[in-house]
């Protein structure tokens, strides 16, 4: 019994470690809404909003299961993918699908009973990252749309259980932002996996170093500028200007981060790696928490 029980033990570890929840910070997007509707001062909407969060979790966890299923023979050949509990034989491809299908269910579930509009937006985000593991993530630039669509998606998950509107700027900004996330990563790619990238992931091989340089040069100006017009109009004060200074510099620290020690491979990561980046986002929060509180 005591062995069956390890064994039952050492799989539910492997499930949890396949749905990397190191990767889980990405879906912190979903409060959004509720910080710059000011609805972070009702406990039950801020509950409801961590319940959102653990769904958006799980959900993203069971994609990323079935991901590894359908990558496990090329993240055999990548020095670090090599590790995962797929790949690596610690559980079986079967064995994952039934855990993640059953986990997939509980959550729309869940999902359904908290606000349908939720289920509806839920069940899209897994449509989304289902189809970008299969086939979008292999179709140069859908590949980072599809990213930064998904980021949307759940900063509406975020908005619709707690019934505000959305801001057409937090839209504007939380897409730019994605897609300046995902062109980092695919630098980042390039650069780690050199000449052997196109091996490791299909759509490498379309990507050069210039065109990823030129397109993050858009889109970061572009993330810049749409959120300094953000500020000037939000709340019924310009004070949430105050915050363009944080965002100069995380972006500009990532950016290093990404150029000059690789770091840009695991974007959620970087935030306990680099304690500037982690300070800087920590103040941005602080004050916007203060400013939304006392001047909207």
């Amino acid at each position: 019994m005591s062995s069956a029980n390890t064994g039952i033990s050492k799989k539910l570890s492997a499930i949890v470690t396949a749905m990397r929840p190191k990767q889980w910070v990405k879906n912190v997007i979903v409060f959004a809404g509720l910080v710059f509707s000011k609805s972070f001062l009702d406990i039950s909407l801020v509950a409801k909003a961590f319940f959102t969060f653990c769904l958006f979790s799980v959900v993203s966890g069971v994609v990323y299961i079935i991901n590894d299923i359908v990558d496990r023979e090329k993240d055999k050949l990548h020095p670090e993918k090599c590790k995962r509990p797929i790949a690596s034989g610690r559980i079986k491809p079967g064995e994952a699908l039934i855990y993640s299908i059953l986990m997939l269910i509980a959550a729309l579930t869940l999902a359904f009973l908290l606000d349908v509009r939720l289920l509806a937006i839920l069940a899209a985000y897994f449509i989304l990252v289902c189809l970008y593991s299969l086939v979008l993530k292999n179709i140069i630039i859908v590949d980072v749309i599809a990213i930064s669509v998904g980021f949307v998606l759940r900063t509406l998950g975020g908005t619709v259980v707690i019934d505000v509107i959305i801001s057409p700027w937090l839209i504007l900004c939380t897409t730019l932002l994605s897609l300046f996330l995902a062109l980092n990563k695919r630098k980042n790619e390039l650069t780690v996996l050199s000449g052997d990238a196109a091996n490791h992931r299909k759509i490498l091989d379309k990507y050069t170093p210039q065109l990823i340089d030129n397109m993050l040069g858009v889109v970061t100006s572009t993330t810049v500028m749409s959120y300094s017009l953000y500020t000037f109009e939000a709340g019924r004060s310009s004070h949430m200007m105050i915050t363009i200074p944080f965002v100069l510099y995380g972006i500009f620290r990532y950016q290093y981060l990404v150029s000059s020690k690789n770091f840009g491979g695991s974007p959620e990561l970087v935030l306990f790696k680099d304690k500037p980046l982690l300070i800087d986002i920590l103040l941005w929060g602080i004050t916007c928490l203060v400013i939304v509180g006392l001047y909207y």
